[in-house]
């Protein structure tokens, strides 16, 4: 397998997978939040009110669009391995992972609390929740592929400037 030439450890076949990954959970985390938008807004005004959890009001699954980005930004440096498209891959996977974490953090607030609701949006808040727990079940995969990828990238990164140093001095040394 050929290895792209910014991240040495990662070949072009696994970069394009990770990316292909990574725009498959962004596109299921958008799709996840047209759902959650089409079941909330049909909630009827009851005696204890409507449910609106934190991560509705937030878009925390719009974020997937942050996770599409990354993807395709992966995909791109692993066909066209240029320094500064890589610096960028890079940048988009490390705000990948804040991301990740907020949005965990915020499903996690909203699954611990649960106040009442109208007995006619009961049905509604829990599959809410349970549309909730399964994205809470894709952020640690997001974060492994984000942060693999931030890794290799550095290391790549780090041989290629060491390279580059150790070919500036052998050019320097042979100019005396």
């Amino acid at each position: 397998m050929a290895s792209c030439e910014c991240c040495s450890k990662i070949s072009t076949a696994d970069a394009l997978v990770l990316g292909a990954i990574q725009i498959m959970i962004g596109i299921f985390n958008v799709l996840m939040w047209y759902l959650l938008l089409i079941l909330y807004m049909g909630q009827i005004k009851g005696v204890f009110g409507t449910y609106e959890p934190i991560t509705y009001r937030t878009g925390c699954s719009l974020w997937g669009i942050i996770f599409i980005i990354s993807g395709v930004s992966i995909i791109k440096v692993a066909r066209h391995p240029t320094q500064r498209l890589l610096i960028c891959a890079m940048i988009m996977n490390i705000l990948c992972m804040i991301t990740v974490i907020i949005a965990t953090v915020l499903t996690v607030l909203e699954l611990s609390s649960f106040d009442s609701v109208s007995y006619r949006n009961f049905g509604q808040a829990r599959l809410g929740r349970e549309i909730s727990r399964v994205l809470l079940g894709f952020y640690p995969l997001e974060l492994c592929i984000a942060f693999t990828y931030t890794i290799f990238g550095c290391i790549g990164l780090c041989r290629k400037n060491e390279e580059t140093f150790a070919a500036g001095t052998e050019e320097a040394e042979s100019a005396l």
